[in-house]
């Protein structure tokens, strides 16, 4: 963690004592490192510890940094079989501390970046993380969103032409060179894409490891994080996402794949083995179009690196290293064509 900066710790202590039942001053902040997109903070108080997620200074991109949406999303889920934070308190008044930002629990555990999960001593745990990841995703996707309160919360069908333009885009918009496989990638998806099979669900749109806190000694799911990219849509586009990080290779910058890594040796399931388990939970015979969701994930989340890239080239980064993350925009759209190649 770092020290936070250009927050008025008096007045964000007056306003959260106002408006949070039990809240109590003096406080200090502390940031949390890792996170790229929407800066996030332990808040350590006289009546306790929290966190607050805010907005990004400067100027943003159309619809990015939804914290609102994040708030409602977790708020709605605090019943469910799905593990999430309590949330205390949404201020949408940017005079605050100068951007929109939320409240909620702080939940002590632990959050792994590496794939192989090197810091687990053993292999039944190993495989029990994983297993609870796949519950997790299918407690997710099995949710009734109408029950929720969420049956608005994004546009039914023809999810992946919805997400392909708005992706392309962003990409577009956070363009600083022409990186030439991306625009073969997106080309090749906007000529591949499946027909809509009606599958709708909620989807995390970031479900993956690091987005995961452990229990601090056992191998179970405590809470998931970062629900920025949230929305309603087709659930295979988050199997397909946490799949796509599984196949990256070790030393892609603070996300470490499993890419040539003996994961039967250490307990971890393959991803066949973990689709059908996948499969199995959610009572479906198989999952169509895979080289499409993969694919599709991968240029995801290159349009996403690029957006933190701009907002480097901007000055409004939350995260300082991540100018540093150009080099990987090209490789991403690398392995999609790879998968297409292979497929073909």
């Amino acid at each position: 963690m770092s020290n936070a900066t250009n927050i008025n710790i008096e007045q964000l202590t007056n306003y959260l004592e106002q408006q949070l039942q039990g809240f109590k001053g003096p406080i200090s902040l502390e940031k949390f490192s890792g996170g790229q997109s929407n800066p996030t903070f332990k808040v350590i108080a006289a009546s306790g510890e929290y966190v607050l997620r805010s907005q990004p200074l400067g100027k943003l991109l159309k619809s990015a940094h939804a914290v609102d949406r994040e708030y409602r999303v977790i708020k709605a889920l605090q019943d469910s079989d799905v593990p999430v934070p309590k949330v205390y308190h949404l201020c949408q008044d940017p005079t605050v501390i100068g951007s929109m930002f939320f409240v909620m629990e702080y939940i002590p555990g632990r959050i792994f970046w590496r794939a192989a999960l090197a810091e687990v001593d053993n292999n039944d745990d190993r495989r029990a993380m994983y297993d609870q990841m796949n519950k997790t995703l299918a407690a997710l996707h099995s949710i009734d969103i109408d029950a929720c309160g969420l049956g608005d919360y994004g546009k039914p069908g023809n999810y992946f032409e919805r997400q392909l333009s708005r992706w392309t885009s962003q990409y577009r918009a956070s363009e600083l060179r022409t990186i030439t496989p991306m625009d073969t990638l997106i080309s090749w998806l906007e000529q591949n894409q499946p027909l809509d099979d009606g599958r709708v669900s909620l989807v995390h749109g970031d479900f993956r490891l690091d987005n995961m806190m452990f229990h601090p000694t056992k191998p179970e799911v405590v809470a998931v994080l970062d629900w920025e990219l949230s929305t309603l849509g087709h659930p295979f586009a988050d199997l397909a996402y946490q799949c796509m990080g599984l196949r990256m290779p070790q030393g892609l910058g603070s996300i470490d794949g499993l890419k040539g890594v003996d994961r039967a040796s250490l307990g971890i399931p393959s991803e066949q083995e973990y689709v059908a388990t996948y499969c199995q939970r959610m009572g479906i015979e198989k999952v169509d179009n895979w080289t499409f969701c993969l694919a599709f994930s991968f240029f995801r989340l290159a349009a996403i690196v690029q957006g933190v890239v701009k907002r480097a080239a901007d000055g409004n980064a939350s995260n300082k290293e991540a100018s540093k993350l150009a080099e990987f925009v090209a490789p991403l759209a690398l392995m999609a064509l790879e998968i297409i190649d292979n497929d073909a």
